[in-house]
């Protein structure tokens, strides 16, 4: 199939590396200049995909990169794969999609396929979506099938990981999992759109939800002086009923602590309760308040005292920064007086700053995503605060 992907980053290059290697023919539309010339050249721009995966598709003709929309008119399936943020109010932000679509729609041949990746609220793909292909003035079809990508998870990825499918026509539905069916393992079709929509975000407000719950038990332990990691796998013994999550400075990245926001907004448009994603994201919010109160308690006093946080990415073994909790945690120790670096080998540069060297120069080191190569032996005795829990 001639297929088009428009976003070419954490969701849609992987999904265009594999769609490419089962014979597909895919181009890769972004509009950063800078992943377009990095693709160009054969290289990656994130971790879970190679350079050699990258070069093999291009080498077999079956992927080209652009940032020509103009490539869409020579696509039968046209797959959408941009972010859709939060804004400064926390707030649903759909202007990337907006976007996309907009400059989709005048590239459109008759009949062309468009699925949604990425995460909206219900009724977004049936309504916002449709309304602004439908001024292509061409016939298409419509499907949403929402992304399912961990980074870093070397367990599951775009091939093994199941895949959710509905579209605005039975005749829609059946094009999109036949597409998905020559590369994905298993579909599961939903008898309506909203009702994928609704799914994929419940997959992410159940993990809120959970998170941030393990996270008040983490300050319940720590107050008792026991080990809230022990206690969570020891309950993690029984077989059934429970599920373990693990304490940290906060949920971080582009779907935790995004995707439940669209639920409750849409909750609060059509009036109905979701106490629970509120109070969720209120005890995230209020995480790196606590770690400072915590580091006070360590220090007597944060001013002038020098702190190095670890792990900016917003998980271990990523370079993704999106959303991540580190950010509050710095400004809550700066606010206070703290003279805080950060080190980070992942990512190395964040907002006009860089990775400081582990060294045992810092009155307190405060662990919130170390990756796993990450050699804290180089703290020497610098006292440590472990966000994640334990001693």
């Amino acid at each position: 199939m001639q297929v088009a992907i428009v976003g070419q980053g954490y969701v849609g290059l992987p999904l265009a590396i594999a769609a490419a290697n089962v014979g597909h023919h895919v181009v890769g539309i972004d509009t950063n200049p800078k992943q377009i010339a990095l693709l160009l050249r054969g290289l990656s721009p994130i971790g879970d995909i190679s350079d050699s995966d990258i070069s093999a598709v291009i080498a077999s003709e079956h992927y080209r990169a652009t940032d020509n929309f103009q490539s869409v008119s020579t696509a039968e399936i046209v797959i959408i794969c941009v972010p859709t943020p939060l804004d400064s109010a926390y707030n649903p932000d759909l202007s990337f999609l907006e976007s996309a679509l907009k400059s989709i729609a005048p590239h459109l041949t008759t009949d062309s396929l468009v699925i949604i990746e990425s995460t909206v609220a219900p009724g977004t793909t049936r309504n916002l979506v449709a309304e602004l292909l439908t001024k292509s003035g061409k016939p298409f079809d419509l499907a949403y099938s929402p992304e399912r990508i961990d980074p870093a998870n070397s367990t599951w990825n775009v091939t093994n990981t199941p895949k959710l499918v509905a579209g605005l026509s039975e005749q829609a539905t059946m094009r999109a999992v036949s597409f998905y069916r020559s590369f994905v393992e298993t579909v599961t079709t939903g008898s309506s759109l909203e009702v994928i929509e609704t799914a994929k975000l419940l997959e992410n407000s159940f993990r809120l939800v959970n998170i941030s719950f393990i996270n008040e038990v983490a300050q319940f332990c720590a107050a008792l002086k026991i080990d809230v990691r022990e206690v969570v796998d020891a309950a993690a013994t029984k077989p059934y009923g429970f599920m373990p999550f693990y304490p940290s400075a906060g949920v971080g990245g582009h779907c935790i602590p995004v995707d439940p926001k669209y639920l409750s907004s849409k909750a609060d448009e059509i009036g109905v309760p979701s106490r629970f994603i509120d109070l969720a994201h209120e005890i995230n919010l209020s995480l790196p308040s606590y770690f400072a109160g915590v580091a006070t308690g360590m220090l007597g006093s944060l001013k002038d005292k020098k702190i190095l946080v670890v792990g900016i990415a917003y998980k271990p073994d990523v370079a993704d920064s999106r959303e991540t909790p580190a950010a509050g945690i710095i400004t809550a120790l700066r606010t206070a007086g703290a003279v805080v670096s950060w080190h980070d080998d992942f990512v190395n540069e964040w907002k006009n700053e860089t990775s400081a060297p582990l060294t045992d120069t810092y009155d307190l080191a405060i662990l919130v995503n170390p990756h796993t190569h990450c050699d804290l032996t180089l703290l020497a005795t610098t006292p440590v605060l472990n966000t994640r829990g334990g001693y």
